[in-house]
Formats: C-alpha cells, sequence, structure tokens
C-alpha cells in the first residue's frame, strides 16, 4: 500500500461516507478475561460515540508507512486451512454476524497480545464500493470493485486522573469520580490490504503507535506474519551494531557511527541525483555497506564485526537506507566538524599574529630584515615578514641583543647570565 491508498479509505471515515456495517469488541482486564462483549450496527449508534469510534479507526491508519503503518505478508501455510489468514477470510466472510468465530478472535488477540493493563478490542466491518477512475483522477460512476475489509483496533483502557469537581448531588466541591477511559489505539490491522485500489488477500496493513515498540508477537502469533521492524526499530538495532563492534569505547564508536551515517546519507543522494526522487529508496544490503565503509577506511575487524551483525539482525528484509539516517546524528556531526573547523582557523590566525608580533619587534631591532612579498600568503592576512629565526626574549634582554659575524657569517649574539636559561624549539638549553 502507498500513501494514496490509505489516504482514500481515511477520507471516507466522515459522517456522511463513511460505510461501516458492524462495530463488534470486548473489553478486557489486567487479568486478561474478558469483562464484557457488544455488538453494534454501526450507523445507529448515537453521534457522540459514532464520532469516537470513527476517530478510533482513523488513528489506526495514521502515521508514516514504514514505521507506524507496516504491510505484512501471509506466509504460505497461513493461506491454508487452519491458517490465520484462512480465519480473517472467513470472519470478512461471515461481516462480523458470527459469534464463536468472533470469541475465537478475541481470545487469539489476548493469547498473542503482550500487553500489561486493560484494553479494548474493536472490530469494523466495512463495504467500499470502489469508483472507478479515469487517468486525470476523474471518477466514473460505476463500480471497479467492492473493497469487503476488516479494521481492527486495540486501545488501553486506563482509570481517569484523580482530581476535585463539582458533585452534583451534593452540591460542593469534593473527589471526582475516576472512570476507565478509552484511549486512542495503541495497535491494530487493516486486512485484507488495500493495494492499487483492490483487495490484497495475501497482505496485511500493521499498525502500531509506538514504533520503538511494535509488538512483534501480535504479528507472530496473532496474524501469523513474519515480523517486521519499524523504521525506528531499525535505527536503533544498526545503532547497536556499531556500537557493540567498535567496542567500549564510546567517543570512537560515535565518530564510526557519524561517519556511516554521513555515508550512508551519500549514498541516498546519490540513488535520487541518477534515478530521480519519485524512483524506488536506496536498500543497505550488507554488500553495499561493506563496500561503504571500505570507502570510509574503517577498520576490518570493525567491518567484520558490523557485516555480521548487519546480516543476523536483518537477514532476508534488508532496511532502506533512508530508515537508518539519523538527522539529530547528522546535524550534531555537522556541528562538531563546524567547531573543529572553527578552532583550527582560530588557533591559525593567533600564530600567524603572534608571528607578526614577534617580528615586528625584532625588525624594529634590524630594519634591513628582508619584506615576504604580498603573493606568499594564501589569505586576508597584512603582508608579513619572511623569516627563518624567530626569537622570544625577555624585554630587558633586547638591548643586549647583537649581530655579530662569526667564522664569515652573520650571527645574533644573546649574552646569558650564570642563572638564564634558553629554549629552543621546545628543548631547554643550559649555557
Amino acid at each position: 500500500m502507498n500513501k494514496k491508498d490509505i489516504l482514500e479509505l481515511k477520507r471516507r471515515l466522515t459522517k456522511n461516507d463513511c460505510t461501516f456495517t458492524k462495530l463488534c469488541g470486548c473489553y478486557v482486564n489486567a487479568n486478561k478475561e474478558i469483562v464484557v462483549t457488544f455488538d453494534e450496527t454501526f450507523l445507529n449508534l448515537e453521534d457522540e460515540e459514532f464520532y469516537k469510534y470513527l476517530e478510533i479507526a482513523k488513528k489506526t491508519l495514521s502515521g508514516t508507512l514504514g514505521n507506524n503503518l507496516l504491510e505484512l505478508e501471509f506466509p504460505i501455510a497461513e493461506e491454508s486451512a487452519g491458517g490465520r489468514q484462512q480465519f480473517l477470510m472467513g470472519l470478512r466472510s461471515s461481516a462480523l454476524k458470527n459469534e464463536e468465530l468472533l470469541n475465537s478472535f478475541y481470545q487469539l488477540i489476548i493469547d498473542s497480545y503482550d500487553y500489561v493493563g486493560n484494553f479494548l478490542i474493536l472490530l469494523f466491518h466495512d463495504a467500499y464500493d470502489v469508483i472507478v477512475k479515469t487517468n486525470d483522477n476523474a471518477k466514473l460512476d460505476e463500480s471497479e470493485e467492492v473493497y469487503e475489509y476488516l479494521l481492527c483496533s486495540i486501545c488501553p483502557v486506563a482509570l481517569s486522573k484523580p482530581g476535585l469537581g463539582y458533585r452534583e448531588d451534593e452540591n460542593r466541591i469534593g473527589a471526582r469520580i475516576r472512570d476507565w477511559v478509552v484511549g486512542v489505539p495503541e495497535n491494530g490491522f487493516l486486512f485484507p490490504a488495500f493495494t492499487d485500489r483492490s483487495a490484497d488477500i495475501h497482505s496485511v496493513l500493521y499498525y502500531t503507535r509506538n514504533a520503538k515498540d511494535s509488538h512483534p508477537e501480535l504479528m507472530e502469533s496473532g496474524l501469523g506474519c513474519d515480523p517486521k521492524q519499524t523504521a525506528a526499530e531499525q535505527k536503533e538495532t544498526f545503532h547497536a551494531i556499531v556500537r557493540n563492534a567498535v567496542g567500549p569505547d564510546e567517543e570512537k564508536g560515535e565518530d564510526v557511527f557519524f561517519e556511516i551515517q554521513e555515508g550512508i546519507n551519500c549514498l541516498i543522494e546519490e540513488q535520487e541525483e541518477i534515478h530521480g526522487k519519485s524512483a524506488a529508496p536506496a536498500v543497505l544490503t550488507k554488500e553495499s555497506i561493506h563496500e561503504l565503509m571500505t570507502e570510509m577506511e574503517i577498520p576490518e575487524t570493525v567491518t567484520a564485526r558490523i557485516e555480521q551483525s548487519f546480516a543476523e539482525n536483518f537477514g532476508d528484509m534488508p532496511p532502506a537506507a533512508e530508515h537508518l539516517i539519523d538527522a539529530k546524528a547528522l546535524a550534531a556531526n555537522a556541528e562538531k566538524k563546524e567547531k573543529q573547523t572553527l578552532v583550527k582557523e582560530v588557533a591559525q590566525l593567533k600564530q600567524k599574529l603572534e608571528e607578526q608580533s614577534t617580528y615586528a619587534a625584532l625588525s624594529d631591532a634590524d630594519p634591513d630584515f628582508p619584506m615576504a612579498d604580498s603573493t606568499d600568503t594564501d589569505d586576508d592576512l597584512p603582508p608579513v615578514k619572511t623569516y627563518d629565526v624567530i626569537l622570544r626574549v625577555k624585554p630587558q634582554k633586547v638591548d643586549q641583543i647583537k649581530s655579530q659575524i662569526i667564522d664569515g657569517k652573520k650571527c645574533l649574539v644573546i649574552p646569558m647570565e650564570e642563572d638564564e636559561y634558553a629554549n629552543v624549539n621546545g628543548v631547554n638549553t643550559i649555557v
């Protein structure tokens, strides 16, 4: 499914366009016991309930594809008799009118869902008359297909917060009565998937509100599908792979992670330049991660560990490169590099200024010292004098420095007292 398919279904969830035929559900307590079940004709609900349930249905189709919404495929075994795809097909065909199938479904979700606390299972049934569209998206007044589907929403139920309120029966302000309140859905699914405006009975669209805790047990045990990681989970897994491969040195691990992030980002940009932004997203395979790290000259031992862990964690489902990008890490690395460059430039400027200051003092003592040509500088600093020797001495010793010819060579002679010391290029010299 793509964004367009999802939006087409969501746009229908309004008072005038909604065609839900049935709403069934059950309330489950913290001991995983069914407290109550209910069965409603959706369009007969009172307005307040109608809009609340409609809001829950919309939430189950919201979020980002690949992160909050994952398309899962049924293994062949689940499409055979006794498989969970076949079970959902039967539930859909019954239009939620078979009480035995409903109770089996509730129990399947309860047994599969690892959740602490009370929750509500809701099941909507709909038959959408898909209207034919022309190439320019104009609608024709004829049906292309009747898309019959189930929408399941699993919502947490928690006590409202304690507080004070007006107690009308006692005409006073007192402790507010705490109710069990249904929250927005945490998980859910759409079956069958709606792909290219048509039913795809081999797939299901899975929803998770928390992309960092997608409840893979519900995908596997409840729906019978191979669990998929969300983009957030893939990113965290990849970060852990790099950290573990580098070792306990956190700073080094962060540097390697930043380098790889930049490399992946470049890979994405190259893909877009070659194929355009509308092309399929770049996929990061074991081979491409090896090539990436080789180009960045990451140590072979670290590369080998990353490749092995990458294969173990992602296997036959390599992640999209964009899912592994950590925007905050890229921004932090760019800021870090900018600061390093700035510090380096300040240090160079400081050194040049110190050299100019030192030479100015020497040139005052020796006006004949040669000047550098302005073309010798590679920046915007004023022209400086060239020199081979820089002397830094205490002010009281400047007048003692003399120029003298020794063995036919021009020398600078600096008288030294017994308690005085000299430092040449960082080396202490005792005279």
